[in-house]
């Protein structure tokens, strides 16, 4: 998920930003659907489980329960995860990236635009894997979170921005 924003900071001394994104990772399951798939996965288990117990086969019942913490527990996890973002700002003068971990681990990096460039990694049959920004001897993966079309819009998006730093303002 990308969202752009082309507003600058409240300090009056800060350059106006030419692009600004932030990248999150997608979750096709809001909590709401979590909630009833939960609920129904619960209850198929529990169905299940009386089968079981009422054929004798009581130790099953408690591996029907099981399964579903399992899964409660991978779904935690995947979302616990979804609070990783990647934030991108181009200004005249620098192109900073800043990540955040899903545990709040922060990452800066700033670079000239003027001697960044965009490096992709292309597969003819799926598309953009890898986008990077290069500068000097450092390769930063970016956007690592965005399915290939997505990745290529936000190239795209990037490039324009890039190029815009390079030629200078002209808005």
């Amino acid at each position: 998920m990308v969202s752009d924003n082309m507003t600058h900071d409240n300090d009056p001394r800060a350059e106006p930003a030419i692009f600004s994104a932030v990248i999150q990772p997608h979750r096709s399951l809001g909590s709401k659907g979590f909630r009833i798939l939960m609920l129904a996965l619960g209850l198929i288990s529990l169905m299940s489980g009386t089968v079981f117990l009422i054929a004798g086969a009581w130790p099953v019942f408690g591996f029907f329960g099981l399964d579903v913490l399992l899964v409660y527990w991978a779904f935690r996890a995947s979302y616990r995860s979804a609070r990783a973002y990647e934030q991108v700002t181009v200004t005249p003068s620098e192109l900073t990236v800043r990540k955040v971990s899903h545990r709040g681990r922060v990452g800066t990096w700033t670079f000239n635009p003027l001697w960044v460039r965009l490096d992709r990694e292309q597969h003819e049959e799926f598309g953009l894997l890898g986008l990077f920004l290069v500068s000097r001897s450092l390769r930063l993966a970016i956007a690592s979170f965005l399915a290939p079309r997505e990745k290529e819009s936000f190239a795209l998006a990037l490039s324009n921005a890039l190029g815009e730093a390079k030629r200078g303002i002209t808005r």
